[in-house]
């Protein structure tokens, strides 16, 4: 049976429709930025008198705070050192005292304690002649600003935030603004500017995000209901939604995809109909996916794939537009990584050396005899093998398909498409204009078997303390894309609307559940725990 299709006399009442949805994933965000504070919760404490892994319940009241961790603070520590310090420089260590210097004689096992807890003893403010900056200094009771998130350059013992500094670059001269029109400080003020920060930088561009997005499914979906729905699963379904509430490269990294992907669509669309496309679409394009990569490194793939299709599609406009508008993220990514560590190389790249496995650093292995726990060393300390963590990864307690079944769907569709080879290739080769782009579904494929076999490569720790895997969260656009035909598909039938409706259901469970912190982990991880599993 063929989904029914749209009409002229339904499309003034999708845009109402597409308004309202909107509207309402960006009041719920905008309501969520600004109570945003970090939670105490119970079950994340113990007693002080009760031993355990967990933290002890604060014995005094917390001041309010609107940062949640070693994440975001390590990207608004580099902010607030470059407005008010002007450098990159969070921290500094005094080259003469160390753990085993202070305690190595006098009690020795107290300073392998300290080195294997991965806790330095040092970011006490109590002791100030260890360390000096931002990072060592007090201020938002109880945690300050503290971050494991940190790089140690072992010549000059400066440490340096481990996220590659052009968004902290680009988001300090917001706060520049901040600072010296309106006098709002992170030192005086940091929920306040924390949370207006948070509005300009997330909820207006997932608003833009969601307008680009219905103007995807009006052009390439065929039927009122999937194009609903998919512009429902965007709004409230994906894991983007819960990391609006934080500062962090991954929602950016996913609003510069859409950019890009919906240029390169636009363009796409003017050469299937034997049309010049417009120059505006090349420069942006250029642009986005370059700055896609320089927030999520992986999307470098994507930034390259269109490249290629744009070279292909329309060579001179692509090298004379695409490619100069690409270098402007490229060039600063590297500027701005040399200027705040003197090398081009990013932090990423030290993993596993000096830079990060200093004294005292929670990325320091664990010395002999000792075991780390924690979800970060799961695997390293071999209580996980890397099959458990694929496992885990796809369908277990971070399950990129158990906690977004609507991606099920998509993956589904990817395959669909595929298999229509013969039609892709025809469209391809001649530039014609199809049903739906015959590119979207086997670049969608590539891109999701690429990115996800990397990090199942890369990777052991599912993202951290993480409601979901949000390295993937850039890739969200694409799959969206890809959703499409099978939405319009399952529209045609009734058990096909229940299938598609229980999809969306679950996803939106999953990233609602805990909405106040996406630094929290996901419902399933928290049921298995509940049946017995030990956790990490």
């Amino acid at each position: 049976m063929n989904p029914a299709p749209t009409s002229p006399d339904t499309a003034q009442l999708r845009r109402w429709v597409y308004g309202l949805l909107i509207l309402i994933a960006f009041a719920v965000n905008c309501g969520r930025i600004i109570s945003v504070q970090r939670v105490y919760e119970p079950a994340f404490h113990r007693d002080a008198d009760k031993q355990g892994n967990r933290k002890t319940w604060p014995t005094t009241r917390p001041d309010s705070n609107a940062m949640f961790g070693s994440n975001d603070r390590a990207r608004w520590a580099t902010i607030r050192s470059l407005v008010h310090d002007g450098t990159y420089v969070i921290g500094k260590r005094d080259p003469t005292l160390s753990a085993v210097a202070l305690f190595g004689e006098t009690n020795p096992l107290q300073a392998i304690v300290v080195y294997q807890a991965g806790t330095d003893f040092r970011t006490d403010v109590s002791n100030p002649l260890s360390h000096s900056g931002i990072i060592f200094k007090p201020g938002l009771k109880e945690h300050g600003w503290a971050t494991i998130d940190r790089v140690m350059n072992p010549e000059t013992l400066e440490f340096f935030s481990s996220k590659p500094p052009l968004l902290s670059t680009l988001l300090a001269g917001i706060y520049w603004i901040f600072f010296h029109a309106f006098g709002l400080s992170l030192i005086d003020n940091p929920t306040v500017v924390v949370r207006a920060m948070l509005l300009l930088v997330n909820a207006l561009p997932f608003a833009g995000y969601l307008l680009l997005l219905t103007q995807l499914a009006e052009r390439w979906g065929k039927t009122d209901w999937g194009k609903l729905y998919i512009v429902a699963a965007g709004a409230f379904a994906t894991i983007v939604s819960p990391f609006l509430i934080t500062l962090n490269n991954h929602t950016i990294g996913t609003f510069a995809v859409m950019l890009a992907w919906w240029s390169v669509l636009c363009v796409w669309d003017r050469v299937s109909r034997r049309e010049m496309p417009g120059w505006p679409h090349f420069v942006s394009a250029g642009f986005f996916a370059a700055f896609a990569a320089a927030t999520e490194l992986p999307a470098l793939s994507f930034a390259v794939a269109c490249f290629v299709m744009l070279l292909w599609w329309c060579p001179a406009r692509t090298i004379v537009l695409f490619l100069p508008a690409a270098l402007v993220p490229g060039v600063a990514f590297f500027a701005t990584n040399y200027i705040a560590m003197g090398q081009l190389r990013p932090a990423q790249s030290e993993f596993g050396g000096p830079w990060y496995e200093y004294e005292g650093s929670h990325w320091s292995p664990p010395l002999p005899g000792y075991t780390k726990t924690g979800i970060d060393w799961a695997r390293r300390t071999g209580r996980e093998t890397p099959g458990q963590y694929a496992l885990h990864v796809l369908v277990g307690h971070h399950g990129l398909f158990t906690l977004t079944p609507i991606w099920i769907l998509a993956v589904a569709a990817m395959l669909a498409g595929c298999w229509r080879m013969r039609d892709l290739w025809r469209q391809a080769l001649f530039k014609e204009a199809g049903d739906f782009p015959w590119f979207v579904q086997p670049l969608g494929l590539v891109l999701t078997v690429v990115v996800t076999g990397f990090y199942l490569y890369k990777t052991d720790n599912y993202g951290g303390f993480s409601n979901g895997l949000r390295w993937l969260m850039w890739l969200t656009p694409i799959w969206l894309t890809c959703l499409m035909p099978i939405a319009d598909r399952l529209a045609a039938s009734k058990p096909g609307r229940w299938l598609a409706g229980v999809c969306l259901a679950v996803s939106i469970f999953s990233v609602s559940y805990q909405l106040w912190s996406p630094w929290r982990q996901p419902w399933i991880y928290d049921l298995m725990l509940e049946f017995g599993w030990p956790g990490y």
